[in-house]
C-alpha cells in the first residue's frame, strides 16, 4: 500500500483507563507526523470496551492532552467524522454484525468450555513447559449442537478458526519481515461470553470499518500482529501497513515508571514544560532527524519525519535533554507570549488583577524576560519572580554567613538606602552610577556593597544584573528592603 497513492488513514486508540503518558503520546505524534506529511487523515478512537476501568475524566484528560500538545484530530470525539461514533462503547451493533457475518461463514466458533476446564488446560500445558493454548475442544461441534445449547439459554464465547500451519509474515514498515509459527496461535476468543467483543475483535473490525491504511503502534503490540492479520483475513477486509514503535525505557534501561520522574503528558505540563519542547522531544524517541539536529520544530517535524527510519532499539529517557529542550523554547518566547504562559499561575498567586494596566503589564513582562534566560521551566522562572512581589522573609543561610556578617555591612546597606533617595530619575543606569559613586568613596571592593545589597533584594546570592533587579523593584521597595536587611543584621549580631 503506497501512500503516495491511496489517501493515508492512521489512527491513534488510547483506553481511557488512565491518563495519557509519554509512551502513547510519542506513538500519537507520529501518527500524526505520518498523516500531516501524507496530506492524510489522523483519526482519534476511544477504544472505552473496558466499561468498568474506563472514565469520562480519563477521556477529558486524553483530549486536553493532545489539544495542548497541538495535535489536531481529523475524526473522532468532539469533531466527528464518517465512521461515527468514534468510541467503541458506542460500536457495539456493528461488532455484533461482523460476529453474525462470521458466524454463518463458519469463520468463527461457539466456545462453551467453563473458565474452570480452561484454567485446568492451562496448568496441564505449564506442567509440561508448554505455552498454554486452546487445545480445539469445541473447534468442531456440530452446528445444530451448537445452536440447541445456545438456544436453551448457554453463553459461549466465540473463537476464530485459525491456520494451524505455515507461518504469518508481518511487514513491518520499520522492522521489515517478521515471521511468526501459525502451530504457536491457538484459535483465540474474539467475543466474550458476557456478550462484549475482546480488545483485537473490536480494534480490527473499526480498522477495516475506517479504512485504516496503516497501524503505527508500539512495540509492544507486534505479537499481537498475527491475530490481528487473521481477524483481517476472515472480514475479507484489506490488510493495514504496520508499524511498530520502540519502547521508551528508563536511564537504566528498567521500564520508565513514576519513580523516574514525570510519565503522563499532564504531569509535564505541571512540572512546566512548555508543549512546543515536549513534542521535539517526543522526536527524539527512536528518531533521529539527521546531522546531529535536536531542535525541530512541530513544522520541520511534518517535513523531516521519516517512518522508514524510526530506530528498532528502544528509545532511553533522557530528563536533562528534555529540560535543556525546554530551556531553548522558553528563552525564545517574545515578552508577551512568555507571560501569557505564566498568567494562570500569576493570578493564581495574586501577583497580578485580572486586568493590569498597560504600565503593569509592561513591567511584568521586564520581569519575566530578566528572568528568561536563567530558568529551564516555568516553575523556575516563577520562582526567580517571588521577589519582586513579596520582600524576602528569610535570607539565603550561605549568603548570610559569607554577607551579612557585621555591624558594617548594616551601616552600609543602611548608607545605600540614604543616598539612594536622591536618586532621580530612578532607573539602572542611575542606581548604578550612585553605587559606583559610595564604592569610591568608601574605598572597598565593588562586590562589598553589591553582595550584600542583592541579598537584601532578593533573599538568594544569584540573579539578573543587581542594578537590573533595583530597576525593576523601583527606589521606594529598594530602600525599604535595604533598611530591612540593615535592621536585622543588627538583631542577629545582637543575640
Amino acid at each position: 500500500m503506497d501512500p503516495s497513492h491511496t489517501p493515508v488513514r492512521v489512527r491513534f486508540a488510547p483506553s481511557p483507563t488512565g491518563a495519557l503518558h509519554i509512551g502513547g503520546a510519542r506513538t500519537a505524534f507520529f501518527n500524526w507526523l505520518f498523516a500531516r506529511q501524507h496530506g492524510g487523515s489522523f483519526i482519534l478512537r476511544i477504544d472505552d470496551t473496558d466499561q468498568a476501568r474506563s472514565s469520562e475524566a480519563s477521556l477529558q484528560g486524553i483530549l486536553d492532552g493532545f489539544r495542548w500538545l497541538g495535535l489536531d484530530w481529523d475524526e473522532g470525539p468532539e469533531v466527528g467524522g464518517p465512521h461515527a461514533p468514534y468510541r467503541q462503547s458506542q460500536r457495539l451493533p456493528l461488532y455484533q454484525q461482523a460476529l453474525q457475518r462470521l458466524w454463518q461463514e463458519d469463520k468463527v466458533y461457539p466456545c462453551f468450555c467453563s473458565p474452570e476446564l480452561l484454567a485446568a488446560d492451562r496448568a496441564a500445558a505449564q506442567a509440561k513447559g508448554e505455552a498454554p493454548r486452546y487445545p480445539g475442544r469445541c473447534r468442531d461441534l456440530p452446528r445444530a449442537e451448537a445452536e440447541r445449547r445456545m438456544s436453551a439459554g448457554e453463553r459461549p464465547a466465540f473463537r476464530l478458526r485459525t491456520e494451524r500451519s505455515g507461518t504469518t509474515v508481518v511487514h513491518d514498515i520499520i522492522r521489515g519481515e517478521v515471521a511468526f509459527d501459525n502451530a504457536e496461535m491457538d484459535d483465540f476468543i474474539v467475543w466474550k461470553s458476557d456478550g462484549m467483543p475482546t480488545y483485537h475483535f473490536a480494534s480490527c473490525v473499526d480498522d477495516a470499518a475506517m479504512g485504516i491504511t496503516h497501524i503505527i503502534r508500539a512495540e509492544e503490540h507486534l505479537s499481537n500482529t498475527p491475530r490481528h492479520i487473521a481477524v483481517f483475513r476472515a472480514l475479507s477486509a484489506p490488510l493495514p501497513q504496520f508499524a511498530h514503535v520502540p519502547m521508551i525505557l528508563a536511564p537504566d534501561r528498567s521500564k520508565l515508571s513514576k519513580r523516574h520522574g514525570a510519565t503522563s503528558v499532564q504531569e509535564y505540563r505541571d512540572a512546566g514544560i512548555l508543549p512546543e519542547a515536549l513534542i521535539n522531544y517526543l522526536l527524539l524517541l527512536g528518531f533521529s532527524p539527521g546531522e546531529e539536529r535536536e531542535l525541530v520544530s512541530r513544522e520541520e517535524a511534518v517535513q523531516l519525519f521519516d517512518l522508514t527510519k524510526v530506530a528498532k532499539h528502544a528509545a532511553v529517557y533522557d530528563l536533562k535533554k528534555l529540560e535543556w529542550i525546554n530551556a531553548h523554547y522558553l528563552r525564545a518566547l517574545p515578552g508577551e507570549g512568555l507571560v501569557q504562559r505564566l498568567w494562570p499561575d500569576l493570578r493564581h498567586r495574586g501577583w497580578i488583577d485580572p486586568d493590569p494596566s498597560r504600565e503593569r503589564l509592561a513591567w511584568l513582562i521586564r520581569v519575566a524576560q530578566a528572568l528568561q534566560e536563567r530558568s529551564r521551566t516555568l516553575p523556575e522562572l516563577l520562582a526567580g519572580m517571588a521577589c519582586y512581589f513579596t520582600p524576602p522573609s528569610t535570607y539565603d543561610e550561605k549568603g548570610v554567613r559569607k554577607h551579612f556578617t557585621s555591624v558594617v555591612v548594616a551601616e552600609r546597606l543602611q548608607a545605600a538606602a540614604d543616598a539612594l533617595a536622591g536618586v532621580v530619575p530612578f532607573s539602572a543606569v542611575t542606581a548604578e552610577a550612585c553605587y559606583r559613586q559610595l564604592i569610591a568613596e568608601w574605598g572597598i571592593k565593588s562586590g562589598e556593597l553589591i553582595h550584600p545589597t542583592r541579598l537584601a533584594l532578593t533573599g538568594v546570592t544569584v540573579g539578573p544584573g543587581l542594578f537590573d533587579v533595583m530597576s525593576l523593584l523601583g527606589r521606594e521597595e529598594c530602600r525599604r528592603r535595604l533598611a530591612a536587611a540593615a535592621d536585622w543584621i543588627q538583631t542577629q549580631l545582637s543575640v
